[in-house]
């Protein structure tokens, strides 16, 4: 088999071309990551690693652990030739910013040898093969034609084949590349005008044609992938036409549409009053590789049929909207969870919701509700706010609300929305400080011993918190016995704890719904202000990281959870508490790779975590957290 001992990186794996070239690579016994926007393909083998979000979010380490030799870089955005104004954004961010983005990402990956770019004709000048009338030939393009490009997507196309040229000029280079120009591309399930067309004829539904004497070269995307799969085993590299080579008029298309749909009626659409007339010269591919595309329309086109029929009235992804309570001034939560959901659902919406209607928040998620105190929420209603407005996941974010939401988390998944909490026997025991200490030491984990009594505490240096609840406010640290008595009275259930000295650390943990931690990042607290770090490095503590790992998964946790842990003098560790919920420095360990939303929403979608594995950073980051200004313009001016 050609792939068999290659690891295969494909961006816009899912997309028409893609899912064909996968599919060949699977087959051919390749090690596959792939990349899109769109969900995972439901029919693909479960071995191919399935990475969905938008690629401009991979950072350099996901893609070196997984070690590619082969690179093929099909993501891209499209419209008609004419783009609309609201292109010119989107075109940017996942045609020139994504493409730049890749390179810097293959650039720095040492296993790989070979890049493949699915690039466009669109790069060549109109002017050349687009007339003001009808042509009775096409103009045969050559890679030596004048390059002009036609639209946005075009120049994002020749930007990037001259990104890969420049990076090629350098030894550190480890990787040749070739980019395919391709053609006219249609296939199965695609928004190609062929494949819209017989989506109307299957419908009973007129079809629109434009310039009917126009001539294109259109290639099928089997040919497309197949093309590009020769281009990865072969030593050519730069530009190189990629198409069938044989233009057809529109009005031909038309005629073979017809012999399957003999009642297809056919509007005439006005247009740009301009005729294309182009065709791919193949002859540098044909012999840099010794084969060329051979699909006419006359096969392909049954073939799209057969799988529009088999295919039916496919239903819409349901909305998914992510509903984050108590939002309050949480705006790097808010951040976090908008990136995460970005991943997964593109077009999803961030809900706020909090008592406070002013609250800081408000004006950084999608929607917001003011939301009413628990106590006069029913599950009910809180269902019916869901389902009303498309939430698939709530994230609560204070700790007195985790027990209401672990209370109604069977009935919320009933209802097929999932919360972002664990079960209540677990929510309990990190709430109640006594219970958690007594409960982890009977299970042989090295925690704080806690007590009720100054006395049973010993008559040592002592520590005194509030015994409910999480975070340190009033906290009193190496007191003596009768000062700790005198600090207990600023408590409602005070608890005692003998003193410990050394270096603090949080490990954020993630827990999947079975119980198993997925990832742990353990970070320094170097800088704390009123419990909360304002500075926090990631470190390297595998052994620290281990210990809340086996913890999390003996006291029952799912999802994220925030360990705090003294490492004394002599290296012993000693577990402090956990807080069942996202920190507000969490998001140093998310950028470290612990994603712990995008897992959690993948959860509630159904998805098997076992398909997407946990990537740390090899460097260690470190986050100050500051405040900030945000100006903006004023949207009632």
């Amino acid at each position: 088999m050609r792939f068999s001992n290659e690891r295969v990186f494909v961006s816009g794996g899912a997309g028409v071309i893609g899912d064909t070239l996968v599919r060949a690579l699977n087959a051919e016994g390749a090690t596959i990551l792939v990349g899109d926007l769109k969900p995972r393909p439901a029919d693909w083998p479960g071995e191919i690693v399935y990475r969905q979000g938008d690629l401009n979010d991979m950072r350099p380490w996901e893609l070196q652990a997984f070690g590619p030799t082969i690179v093929f870089h099909l993501a891209a955005t499209f419209e008609r030739s004419v783009e609309s104004f609201e292109f010119w954004d989107e075109n940017f961010r996942h045609n020139l910013a994504l493409s730049h983005h890749m390179g810097g990402l293959i650039r720095d990956c040492p296993s790989l040898r070979r890049v493949v770019f699915a690039s466009s004709y669109l790069v060549y000048d109109p002017e050349t093969y687009i007339f003001d009338h009808p042509q009775n030939a096409p103009v045969r393009l050559s890679e030596d034609h004048r390059i002009q490009p036609r639209n946005l997507c075009g120049g994002a196309k020749l930007i990037h084949e001259l990104e890969l040229a420049f990076l090629g000029h350098f030894e550190q280079t480890r990787f040749t590349a070739a980019a395919a120009r391709i053609f006219r591309s249609y296939g199965r399930g695609s928004r190609d005008v062929i494949s819209r067309w017989v989506r109307a004829g299957l419908a009973g539904q007129p079809i629109e044609v434009f310039n009917p004497e126009g001539l294109f070269d259109y290639v099928y995307a089997d040919d497309i992938a197949e093309g590009l799969l020769r281009l990865a085993l072969s030593k050519a590299t730069g530009a190189l036409n990629l198409t069938r080579g044989r233009a057809r008029r529109v009005g031909e298309v038309v005629e073979v549409l017809r012999r399957h749909f003999p009642a297809l009626e056919v509007r005439t659409g006005t247009g740009e009053p301009r005729w294309e007339a182009s065709e791919g010269d193949m002859s540098r591919f044909a012999a840099a590789i010794g084969w060329a595309p051979s699909t006419d329309l006359e096969e392909a086109i049954p073939r799209i049929i057969a799988h529009e029929k088999a295919r039916g009235d496919a239903l819409e992804p349901a909305p998914f909207n992510v509903l984050v309570t108590s939002v309050s001034q949480k705006l790097s939560c808010v951040r976090e969870v908008r990136r995460a959901l970005d991943k997964l659902a593109p077009g999803g919406l961030v809900i706020g919701a909090d008592l406070d209607p002013s609250c800081l928040a408000r004006g950084f998620v999608d929607r917001f509700w003011t939301m009413p105190r628990l106590g006069e929420l029913s599950t009910e209603a809180l269902v019916a706010y869901c389902r009303e407005n498309g939430v698939g996941m709530i994230v609560p974010t204070r700790d007195g609300e985790l027990p209401w939401f672990a209370e109604r988390k069977a009935a919320l998944a009933e209802a097929g929305v999932g919360v972002m909490v664990p079960g209540p026997e677990a929510v309990e025991t990190c709430l109640d400080k006594l219970k958690f200490a007594r409960e982890l030491a009977a299970k042989g984990f090295p925690a704080i011993p806690a007590f009720e009594t100054a006395e049973a505490a010993g008559g040592g240096r002592l520590a005194v918190k509030e015994r409910f609840g999480a975070g340190s406010v009033g906290l009193a640290l190496d007191v003596s016995p009768d000062e700790a008595k005198a600090a207990a009275a600023r408590f409602s259930a005070p608890i005692f704890q003998p003193f410990v000295a050394g270096t603090e650390y949080s490990v954020d943990t993630f827990s999947t719904a079975s119980g198993a931690t997925k990832g742990a990042v353990a970070r320094r607290r170097d800088k704390v202000v009123r419990g909360e770090s304002q500075i926090t490095t990631a470190v390297q503590a595998p052994a620290l990281e281990r210990l809340c790992a086996e913890a999390a998964e003996a006291i029952g946790l799912t999802g994220h959870a925030v360990w705090q842990v003294l490492e004394d003098s002599k290296g012993g560790l000693h577990i402090i508490e956990c807080n069942c919920r996202i920190g507000g420095a969490s998001s140093l360990s998310l950028a470290m790779g612990l994603d712990s939303f995008y897992w959690a929403f993948l959860e509630a979608r159904g998805e098997d975590l076992a398909r997407h594995p946990f990537h740390r950073s090899p460097v260690n980051l470190r986050q100050t957290r500051i405040p900030h200004d945000v100006i903006e313009t004023d949207p009632g001016l």
